[in-house]
């Protein structure tokens, strides 16, 4: 147990991360969608009404900083214990505490009660009477899903707040603020290093601030003061998992490049190997995610539909459970893309309209197919002969137009005969005679011979 602020004259030793730690929220990176303007954890500190609540999100994203920092706007007594190192007692001891405080003092205590998933039911039982009373302000956080990890009593009381895995941006933010902060950073310090080499320390820090100013604490004891960190150093911190990988540069292109190509030609090994190279130089896994639903669409298409789902719920594993079992989730899907049949005729079929339409006049919409929403739209003939498709045989209104007088008969969509799209080509060459059979396309071809 601890009291946040706490004389720090002792000289105890703190690592960077803790003394980086913000006390005002303007200083809290990240998390926007919780602490920014208007926001329910911004509101909470600014207006003083609080509730207990459950900070769920992977290591290193800011879950103690926020406690703390409450804590301090709240003016409230600080206690913190870990359901790792703890038990009933100290459960005991840290309500024994908040009790005193409260008595004595009238003080207002928060409790932090770390990886509180680790607790089990009776544990977590224990907090619920004092949470109910006003005890303490109850503030769990934890790595899992509250809704598989925590008793529903706990849940009741206590609301859950998801925080996001920080960006490569924010972690940049937040390890410069060190580099130039000199009372408790590395102002002092002087320690040099480019932007380019932050960014890296950013990217390598996988998601976790705290990951990357212990990286930046690290670099400080190899590097002299006023000497700029070179390349073999930060290899060196970052246990010479550092490859030539530069997002912004060719490197970056030709592995991306070799990553696309592999998934396309149908090569899950190649696939693995260059999205593995990718991350372990530092890439951002969604990058590599974004270019898989890129891939689904453009070359994979309605041959197999469902790599557009796979591709997405990769997405959404990553950002539920964070880069070391989303990573996994990401190359499930690279795998599953990679063996999947092959067709880019949406992708073409997309272009060629694109280009019909930009090199083209702009043909006016038939008339049977325009809206008449008005008693002048139906005047004019908006909607006439217009045919309902369920109210026909097979639920196709064969030999209907679709497309202006001038491109009728025009066919863009051209399916592959692989995959799901085969089934789609089938379909359509039925429709399509259907089309030619139906007593609307021998009474045209009937007018056209006439003309």
């Amino acid at each position: 147990m601890q009291d946040l602020f706490a004389d720090m004259s002792s000289g105890a030793y703190q690592p960077l991360a803790a003394r980086m730690r913000p006390t005002v929220l303007d200083d809290y990176i990240g998390q926007s969608h919780l602490v920014g303007p208007g926001k329910p954890l911004r509101r909470m500190v600014e207006t003083g009404h609080c509730h207990s609540f459950i900070l769920w999100g992977p290591p290193g994203v800011g879950k103690t900083t926020f406690a703390q920092l409450l804590s301090h706007a709240l003016s409230a007594q600080f206690i913190e214990i870990s359901a790792v190192m703890s038990g009933v007692k100290e459960i005991r001891a840290a309500v024994e505490q908040a009790q005193q405080w409260r008595a004595m003092k009238g003080s207002q205590t928060v409790l932090f009660v770390d990886e509180v998933h680790r607790f089990n039911k009776s544990q977590q039982d224990a907090f619920l009477p004092y949470i109910e009373d006003g005890t303490f302000l109850f503030i769990g956080a934890t790595t899992e899903n509250p809704a598989f990890e925590l008793n529903s009593a706990l849940l009741s009381r206590a609301r859950v707040y998801r925080l996001k895995t920080p960006t490569v941006e924010d972690i940049s933010k937040v390890l410069n603020r060190a580099l130039q902060d000199e009372t408790q950073g590395m102002g002092q310090k002087g320690l040099l290093v480019s932007r380019e080499h932050l960014d890296i320390l950013a990217q390598a820090a996988d998601g976790d601030i705290r990951r990357g100013l212990n990286f930046l604490e690290i670099l400080s004891d190899l590097v002299e003061p006023n000497v700029a960190v070179s390349q073999e150093q930060l290899e060196d911190v970052l246990g010479g998992s550092l490859r030539r990988f530069d997002r912004n540069g060719d490197v970056f292109y030709d592995q991306i490049s070799a990553f696309h190509k592999s998934v396309r030609g149908s090569s899950p090994d190649g696939a693995l190997y260059w999205m593995a190279r990718m991350l372990d130089g530092g890439c951002d896994p969604l990058y590599i995610a974004r270019r898989l639903l890129a891939i689904a669409s453009e070359d994979i298409g309605n041959a197999d539909p469902r790599a557009l789902q796979v591709g997405l719920n990769a997405w959404d594993v990553f950002e539920r459970v964070g880069p070391k079992e989303g990573n996994r989730a990401i190359a499930q899907a690279a795998v599953y893309m990679a063996c999947a049949p092959k067709s880019n005729a949406v992708y073409m079929a997309f272009s060629q309209a694109k280009a019909d339409v930009a090199s083209q006049p702009s043909y006016e919409v038939p008339i049977h197919l325009r809206n008449a929403p008005t008693s002048l739209a139906k005047s004019m003939g908006h909607g006439d002969d217009y045919r309902y498709a369920h109210n026909e045989e097979h639920g196709y209104a064969a030999g209907e137009q679709y497309l202006p007088e001038e491109l009728q008969g025009t066919r863009y969509y051209q399916p592959a005969n692989r995959g799901l799209e085969q089934k789609i080509g089938d379909k359509l060459n039925w429709l399509s005679e259907l089309d030619t059979n139906s007593p609307v396309k021998r009474y045209q071809d009937a007018f056209k011979g006439e003309e």
